[in-house]
């Protein structure tokens, strides 16, 4: 039997001029970041499925097995660059959602001690990304840090607010040290509609 494997399109993302603190120049170089991932993921289909027809998908063959390895690289990070840019929106869109807002409340206690929990794990040390999640076990929502594109994904999870804490997202507009300003302008760019709609989907 062929071997067969679906070809990823790059998406576009045409609406992210005039974000508030983070540049046009600092979005296009992004942006061709988030298409390697794309080639990169169906690069490594192709590579991998040639294996498999050549009857070496073995854990012991050491080119399935790395191969493998950087498909989930690429293939978290193209998935994740999706969500960060389909909830950006320039100076914001909409406001959370009453249902968003309730789940963060009954988890956090107020929005306000969510946003700041979610901004304390962007802040951490070191490459990833801060994601708010809901839990499909009990419903509730969690911020979680994720070290790289494949690790530290909570199995089953929904993401609902995706935001990139790796350097690449905001070097051309501010210094390393900087983050947190990063941090601030991602919030006062954040497609609210987009967020609150995939609370929706995750909560059903």
């Amino acid at each position: 039997m062929e071997s067969r494997h679906v070809t990823y399109s790059e998406q576009k993302f045409d609406r992210l001029d005039g974000l508030e603190g983070i540049s046009e120049e600092q979005v296009r170089e992004h942006l061709a970041l988030y298409a390697g991932h794309v080639r990169q993921v169906n690069r490594l289909n192709d590579e991998l499925c040639s294996l498999r027809v050549r009857n070496r998908a073995s854990g012991r063959d050491f080119e399935f097995a790395e191969l493998t390895r950087r498909l989930g690289f690429e293939y978290g990070g193209m998935i994740l660059h999706e969500y960060y840019f389909e909830n950006l929106a320039p100076k914001g869109k909409g406001k959370p959602s009453a249902q968003l807002t309730k789940a963060l409340e009954d988890t956090f206690g107020s929005f306000e001690t969510w946003k700041a929990d979610f901004m304390a794990v962007g802040g951490t040390r070191g490459v990833g990304w801060a994601v708010l999640f809901r839990d499909p076990i009990t419903g509730r929502m969690t911020n979680q840090w994720i070290t790289l594109h494949e690790q530290g994904v909570p199995a089953g999870y929904s993401p609902i607010l995706v935001m990139d804490a790796w350097e690449h997202a905001f070097l051309l507009d501010y210094k390393p040290s900087e983050r947190a300003k990063y941090i601030e302008a991602f919030f006062s760019n954040v497609n609210w509609e987009e967020v609150g709609e995939r609370a929706t989907r995750a909560g059903k």
